[in-house]
């Protein structure tokens, strides 16, 4: 997974664990690489729980804040995981806008609950 990553434009690519597009849970691998762009998100529906089985990441979480009329994010807290550290997981809440930043070439197994919805576009933080 992770020479696939390497490959495609976007540094990362994800290996679907559902037994069927009925599962009713979200399980999947995801390989990155460093450079990749994960866009600041959440998920309303779930928490999300991560855990590094290769590599090194830092799950970034933070708070949106209305600074001067105007919504703004503020980090609240990094996470680092590492495959043969200290810290190999953890469990975004619900609703907590987060993003990765790839340390090192990595996998890691994503699950949330609930059938999979795409991302709706008030779920990834736009900059504008």
């Amino acid at each position: 997974m992770l020479t696939t990553a390497a490959q495609v434009e976007r540094l990362r690519t994800a290996k679907d664990l559902r037994t069927s597009a009925s599962d009713t849970s979200q399980r999947m691998l995801n390989a990155l690489q460093p450079g990749t762009i994960v866009p600041i998100h959440r998920h309303r529906q779930s928490s999300e729980t991560v855990l590094c089985l290769k590599g090194c990441i830092e799950e970034i979480l933070y708070e949106e804040r209305l600074e001067h009329g105007r919504k703004e994010l503020k980090e609240v807290r990094r996470i680092r995981l590492t495959a043969a550290g200290e810290t190999v997981g953890c469990q975004v809440p619900q609703g907590v806008w987060h993003t990765v930043n790839v340390l090192q070439p990595t996998v890691i197994f994503e699950a949330k609950d609930g059938p999979y919805a795409p991302a709706d576009s008030q779920d990834i933080w736009s900059l504008s």
